[in-house]
């Protein structure tokens, strides 16, 4: 599938498009599919069928999804991808009138509610992944010293990593080596704060 790399996010209508809380768990388990019918998103979020087409409409309409080639004969269900590898938002997009400060600010802390839910069902179910998961999950808190320049420059070392063992994943799977693949959740946050 020919698509661009991270869609920067720039405008407040698209922004509040994603940050809808139905609309970005649609989008996520999209992005973990590759493609998926309205179907079998309804079925994951416990949504009605007509209910997942119209957030998947509203998606595409704002450039984040779009419809893909079928994946069987029954021509009655369109298929949906991402239209994109992925999607960034940077807060300097953001900046130049109090709506759209406050529409940055809400998408935001939607985004961190669904990822902290995320790490939480995890929790709650980590005895079921068996101890070679357990042992292999990973949290940390590190409490540094930075510029921002050095941050900056952390981030992109993060990035380039994640990005690198993302690729190797994505060619082995490929390749044909799929056991014990899953999928795996990185939520990292670099901020300033003062004690």
């Amino acid at each position: 599938m020919a698509r661009e790399e991270d869609r920067r996010i720039a405008d407040v209508g698209t922004l509040k498009a994603l940050a809808h809380p139905l609309r970005m768990k649609l989008y996520r388990l999209l992005f973990v599919a590759e493609v998926a019918t309205a179907s079998q998103l309804a079925e994951q979020v416990d949504e009605a069928v007509s209910l997942v087409s119209y957030h998947l409409r509203k998606l595409a309409e704002h450039g984040l999804v779009e419809e893909a080639e079928p994946r069987s004969a029954d021509g009655r269900e369109r298929w949906w991808q991402p239209s994109s590898d992925g999607v960034s938002i940077h807060g300097e997009d953001f900046r130049d009138a109090p709506e759209q400060v406050t529409a940055h600010l809400a998408a935001s802390r939607l985004f961190l509610d669904q990822r902290t839910e995320m790490h939480r069902t995890y929790l709650d179910e980590r005895a079921h992944w068996g101890p070679e998961w357990s042992q292999a999950a990973y949290d940390s808190e590190s409490l540094l010293r930075l510029t921002a320049g050095e941050l900056a420059d952390l981030k992109k070392d993060l990035r380039d990593l994640v990005r690198r063992y993302d690729e190797q994943g994505r060619a082995r799977e490929a390749a044909g080596d799929t056991t014990g693949r899953e999928h795996v959740a990185l939520h990292v946050y670099g901020f300033p704060f003062r004690a």
